[in-house]
């Protein structure tokens, strides 16, 4: 399994890639936090670290830390913009239970 991206994820990444040239890689990871136990973090950074699990997703790059990716492999990210909601969506198979907010988890 892997990290894969939705059509609408990869667009929004890719606007917000243009706003940070000089960093174009989305890392994702988990903290311990929030109301579930986990939480799931994005980030912006130049260059993945060694070690990282890499994903190049058409041209869309994004880096996983190997102890993240314990939690992460298959997850689907997504993007919703709304009336309601704007934001990006974590689909895990490994969550056995979220927030309502959608940001923490339990395995």
């Amino acid at each position: 399994m892997a990290v894969s991206l939705t059509d609408n994820a990869k667009a929004r990444v890719r606007q917000l890639v243009a706003q940070h040239d000089d960093r174009s890689w989305l890392r994702l990871r988990v903290t311990s936090g929030g109301c579930s136990g986990m939480m799931y973090e994005m980030d912006w950074v130049a260059a993945p670290n060694d070690g990282d699990k890499l994903f190049e997703l058409d041209d869309v790059k994004v880096c996983v830390d190997k102890k993240s990716y314990l939690f992460l492999n298959g997850i689907e990210l997504d993007f919703e913009d709304t009336l309601v909601r704007s934001g990006f969506v974590f689909h895990n198979p490994a969550a056995k239970r979220s927030c309502s907010c959608g940001e923490s988890f339990t395995v």
